[in-house]
């Protein structure tokens, strides 16, 4: 199995060429971006993509990003996924990551959204994948675990830090069973988090090892699974973002790190467990 790291644009400025060129440069293989909203520029970008033969995962938020708007019903959810998902058509992404629906709905809601979803899912012919992330319908593992128990089709992008808050420790604890999760997991966002938050302030600082330990083991079990079910290349995007995930120092505002080089870190330490897993 092959492993292809692909650069997150979370927070970037510049232009997708641009963020290609540094990519490329730091030894990544693709990026993965929110979908442009207009027209000319997914006709740009789609150009671009296609000049540099360039893989390209699509990040689609329903609703808006990142919390969507309170008042939104599942219908409306799914009308904005079926749009969006042929807006992310135009650019021919390897796959379509979706930040689906809203943590407020009920169980039934939540199952019955999902349902629909996989319909306009498997009608778009994109590989379509849904991400577990605070506000949003997966926002736990445990009504993760009842979803995909009703909806086994699901597919999914795993971000476990998210996890890690909402529950407030790491989930190793032997009655912490995500096999069922695992199993249906086709693409992976590395960012190690912690019980008081989904980012740390840097991965590779020895008071995280624990918890870089723990996200690692969870990555191999993906990697495991996915191997089994006969995968041949497996996806990756380090993804240390702002918004509040990166720490600052108090007073001065002053960031703690500097993000592109903290997600070469862990495009590089990926690179190196993935070799060490693959090798054993």
């Amino acid at each position: 199995m092959r492993l292809d790291i692909f650069r997150s644009l979370w927070g970037y400025r510049g232009s997708w060429q641009q963020a290609l060129d540094e990519a490329f440069s730091a030894g990544f293989d693709g990026l993965e971006a929110r979908i442009p909203e207009t027209a000319a520029q997914r006709s740009a970008n789609a150009r671009i993509l296609r000049d540099n033969d360039a893989p390209y995962i699509a990040t689609l938020f329903t609703s808006t990003p990142v919390l969507p708007r309170q008042n939104d019903s599942p219908q409306v959810h799914l009308e904005d996924l079926r749009m969006k998902l042929d807006w992310a058509a135009e650019l021919g992404p390897r796959l379509v990551n979706v930040l689906p629906g809203n943590d407020r709905w009920a169980l039934g809601e939540q199952v019955d959204f999902f349902a629909r979803a996989v319909e306009l899912a498997d009608a778009s012919d994109l590989h379509v994948c849904f991400e577990i992330h605070r506000g949003r319908s997966l926002y736990s593992p445990w009504v993760t675990l009842e979803v995909i128990r009703q909806v086994p089709e699901l597919r999914f992008t795993s971000d476990i830090s998210h996890w890690l808050v909402t529950c407030e420790r790491l989930l190793d604890d032997p009655a912490d069973d995500l096999s069922a999760f695992v199993e249906r997991v086709d693409h992976i966002q590395a960012r190690v988090g912690y019980d008081q938050g989904p980012q740390v302030p840097h991965p590779g600082a020895p008071e995280y090892a624990e918890h870089l330990a723990f996200h690692q083991r969870h990555w191999e079990r993906i990697w495991r699974s996915q191997e089994q079910r006969g995968r041949q290349v497996t996806t990756l995007t380090p993804e240390f973002g702002p918004d509040g995930y990166l720490h600052h120092l108090p007073f001065t505002d002053v960031p703690v790190a500097d993000l592109w080089q903290l997600n070469q870190w862990m495009a590089r330490c990926e690179r190196q467990h993935f070799h060490r897993f693959t090798s054993r």
